[in-house]
């Protein structure tokens, strides 16, 4: 069997590693630049941070956990299960924790890539599985005078727990998903709470619930209730999926319910206004949350929709040049989800230069594998993120995917794999026309580079993209002889 290098010890790189592992691989290493693993669950570690899709869905499907305690749950209780799965599967004595990829070569003499890490130390491996995920670099805003500001200021991805907000006037920029989770949980410490919004997001109704113990002896006690709950909930998912592009009234509909949600929680005619998104729904990513809109309607907030013009040592001036005091600021601005594997330098046949390859956008066949990079697969790669519906079910697909491709590495040894670059075009070309149909291109975002390539979401339903890499086409792959 090849030998194996899995970047990341988040979700992705847990369950590829379980996959080899329980198709008999053996000889695999995880590298993980940080101290422990789990990936954004180990780093977002901001107050109320939690998931917006339901756990029986959001956890791996050889791995379902009765005794969730929420509907949704928190970041500590999904970290806890990720740790709980690698324990299980004795997967800490495959990871290299404190080791920063910092670049990878595909040798094409011995069919090899040599991976190079931040403490200087180079290993290589048949294989190269990197599982960063999108959503792993946090970004800063461009906004002229970050660094002269006076108070204490962090991202909410490296949230400092040592900065007191009891009492403080706060400045939170940004509202996307993280934003509309810690705004409530720190709104009532605040003494005022400035929340400057770019634009109005769509926020909908986060129908959870505390999971009794009687839910759980159900759970445990009858056979098929576990498949049962998190089956109707990838229905769930799978329904609203097809309004994105095959019928757009699921969507219309979910827009009604979102404008109800606002309505009901939103009283003040002037405040309700500035909430109300001018996109159509879909075009961002959709949030939940039943106490976001009760929180900015408190007498200590604030919501500035005017433009920011700068950061200065007392605050943030907007462009009518008021200056908003301010103790702390909070950057609730989101991650570089572009930039695919950004910084590493990963270089292929020849040399070749992946960020080359990407210079117009990330792209990938199937969201895994690129032309030029033999023995190289991605897991939650280019548009294989999802707008509706659970990333651990595509991880998985894209994990069976790889799993069979290094079986038949293993059938053919002495030999690299490399997907042909007409079938990596020809998938990218209906992947682009079917990404025309959705609303994603109506607005701005971070699906979308600065060109308009949307490179991050997959246009369909995860039963869809299950189907595509169900079975490896060997068609649409070359296998060339080691040194040859």
């Amino acid at each position: 069997m090849p030998s194996v290098i899995i970047i990341g010890a988040g979700f992705g790189g847990l369950g590829m590693a379980i996959e080899l592992q329980r198709n008999g691989f053996r000889e695999f290493t995880i590298l993980e630049k940080a101290a422990d693993l789990g990936g954004v669950w180990r780093e977002n570690a901001y107050p109320g941070a939690a998931c917006d899709v339901p756990s029986p869905l959001y956890s791996f499907a050889h791995e379902p956990k009765p005794k969730w305690r929420q509907r949704y749950s928190t970041r500590e209780d999904i970290w806890a299960y990720m740790r709980g799965i690698a324990e299980r599967h004795r997967l800490l004595d495959h990871i290299v924790f404190g080791t920063e990829v910092t670049e990878a070569e595909f040798d094409e003499t011995t069919g090899q890539w040599t991976v190079r890490t931040a403490d200087g130390v180079t290993r290589t491996a048949d294989v190269l599985v990197p599982a960063v995920g999108q959503l792993s670099r946090p970004a800063m805003p461009p906004i002229p005078g970050i660094e002269v500001f006076g108070g204490e200021s962090f991202h909410s991805a490296l949230w400092d727990h040592r900065v007191e907000l009891a009492g403080k006037r706060v400045a939170c920029i940004g509202t996307g998903a993280s934003a509309i989770q810690y705004i409530p949980e720190i709104q009532p410490q605040a003494a005022h709470l400035t929340v400057f919004q770019r634009t109005a997001a769509w926020v909908l109704p986060k129908f959870d619930t505390d999971y009794k113990p009687v839910h759980q002896r159900i759970l445990i006690s009858i056979p098929g209730m576990p498949k049962a709950e998190r089956l109707s909930w990838w229905l769930i998912a799978e329904f609203i999926a097809l309004g994105l592009v095959e019928f757009p009234g699921i969507v219309r509909a979910v827009a009604r319910i979102a404008k109800k949600h606002l309505e009901v929680k939103v009283a003040d005619p002037e405040l309700r206004a500035k909430l109300t998104p001018d996109y159509p729904i879909g075009c961002k990513r959709g949030l939940f949350s039943n106490d976001y809109f009760p929180a900015l309607t408190q007498p200590n907030v604030r919501v500035e929709t005017t433009a920011i013009s700068e950061i200065v040592p007392e605050g943030v001036r907007t462009a009518d040049g008021v200056l908003h005091q301010a103790d702390v600021i909070i950057y609730g601005t989101g991650f570089k989800g572009t930039e695919f594997l950004w910084p590493m330098k990963i270089r292929g046949r020849g040399g070749r230069d992946l960020s080359d390859v990407w210079d117009g956008g990330a792209h990938a066949y199937l969201g895994i594998t690129v032309p030029e990079f033999p023995n190289m697969f991605m897991v939650y790669g280019p548009n294989t993120n999802l707008a509706v519906g659970s990333i651990i079910y595509m991880i998985e697909s894209q994990a069976h995917y790889i799993r069979r491709a290094l079986q038949l590495l293993g059938e053919r040894p002495r030999t690299y794999l490399e997907v042909r670059r007409e079938a990596e075009l020809a998938f990218n070309d209906a992947l682009q026309q079917r990404l025309a149909r959705t609303p994603w291109n109506f607005c701005t975002s971070w699906y979308r580079t600065p060109s308009g390539r949307i490179t991050n979401n997959w246009p369909g339903t995860t039963r869809s993209y299950r189907r595509r890499t169900r079975t490896l086409r060997i068609p649409d792959y070359a296998f060339t002889p080691i040194g040859g």
